[in-house]
């Protein structure tokens, strides 16, 4: 009977945080989205430096956390799933999950895979949504979206967000506990296999400066964070 009362207590401390986590990040994206939107629009080169630093601000911690000791043929091997996965995100069609307001069945399933496949991003350690957003190709119509308060677009996608979180939460936490270094190594190869979708071309003059003092400002960024978890 205790133990029953321990896991009641355990799941409504779980739904409270998550409540609580989706209503502060609903708050900042709708306080942020219009503010990120301009600085998009305005410096875009820099700002995609700024998200390729991020990523790669989150490397150490992923490769700490796999307990790399020697190279094996595991060590390459998961890596390379990693970026297997990036390759089939990629080969998928551009927008495809991007919220048009479309309600139909078949829109709406979309919408909903969609929202599972940016919750495993948000699950996953040193993978970010706005990463799976803009390897989606959907990041500044949300964003847009968000910034203009129109919401209702965003519904389906959102449902598959929650939905996938209780989908894949426990059995990502289950591959990280009994099979970690496998786990953090696909991670690590999804992130490097997503810097080249990232990548906006060698920037230009001025830019140049700029895309360089970004991408430290992301790394620093992620690097600290990542330590803080640690």
């Amino acid at each position: 009977w205790s133990s029953d009362v321990c896991s009641s207590d355990l799941g409504k401390e779980n739904l409270i945080f998550l409540a609580l986590f989706c209503l502060g990040g609903g708050l900042g994206m709708i306080l942020f989205a219009r503010p990120l939107l301009g600085l998009i629009e305005r410096f875009p080169m820099p700002m995609m430096y700024f998200f390729l630093g991020a990523v790669a601000g989150g490397v150490p911690m992923i490769y700490r956390e796999a307990g790399i000791r020697k190279i094996s043929l595991g060590a390459v091997a998961y890596p390379v799933i990693g970026i297997l996965g990036v390759v089939i995100l990629a080969l998928l069609p551009t927008g495809l999950f991007a919220p048009d307001g479309s309600f139909g069945p078949g829109a709406v399933l979309i919408q909903l895979a969609g929202g599972v496949i940016i919750a495993v991003g948000l699950v996953l350690p040193g993978i970010s949504v706005s990463q799976m957003l803009y390897m989606l190709g959907i990041y500044e119509g949300i964003i847009k979206n968000i910034s203009t308060l129109n919401i209702l677009p965003l519904i389906p996608l959102g449902a598959g967000v929650l939905g996938g979180i209780f989908l894949t939460t426990k059995v990502l936490e289950r591959l990280m506990q009994r099979h970690p270094q496998p786990t953090y190594l696909i991670i690590l190869g999804f992130m490097f296999g997503s810097l080249p979708e990232l990548f906006p071309g060698v920037p230009q003059g001025i830019d140049i400066v700029y895309g360089v003092i970004a991408a430290a400002l992301g790394f620093a960024a992620l690097y600290v964070m990542a330590g803080k978890e640690g």
